[in-house]
C-alpha cells in the first residue's frame, strides 16, 4: 500500500505490515520515505492510545502541516486492544491518499 500526497509517495509497505485503527492505516516506520515527515510541536493525547507525535508532511515543494501522526509509546492496554504493537507507526490525514 502507498500513502500519496499530491501524487508523491511518502510511505509504502505491504498491506500485512500495516495496522488498521479506527479507520486509519498506520504504516511502519520503515515504510516512510526519507525526509517526508518533519516533527510538529502540536500536542495531542488520545484517552486510550496515549500521547501522539504530529508531523508535517513534505511532498514535492509543499508541506502539509500536521498531516501525519504517530504514537511513539502507546499505552500497553492500547497494544492489547489493537492486538499488535503499533509503536512509532504513522497514520495520515484523510487528505493523504492511501492506495492499495
Amino acid at each position: 500500500m502507498k500513502a500519496l500526497l499530491d501524487g508523491v509517495t511518502i510511505a509504502e509497505a505491504e498491506k500485512d505490515d500495516l495496522v488498521r485503527i479506527e479507520g486509519n492505516w498506520y504504516f511502519p516506520p520503515s515504510a516512510l520515505k526519507e525526509g517526508a515527515l518533519v516533527e510538529s510541536p502540536t500536542p495531542y493525547t488520545c484517552a486510550w492510545k496515549g500521547s501522539a507525535q504530529y508531523f508535517s508532511v513534505r511532498a514535492g515543494n509543499g508541506e502539509f502541516a500536521d498531516g501525519a501522526w504517530s504514537y511513539p509509546t502507546p499505552h500497553s492496554t492500547a497494544i492489547e486492544r489493537v492486538g499488535r504493537d503499533f509503536s512509532g507507526y504513522v497514520a495520515f490525514d484523510p487528505r493523504v491518499e492511501i492506495v492499495d
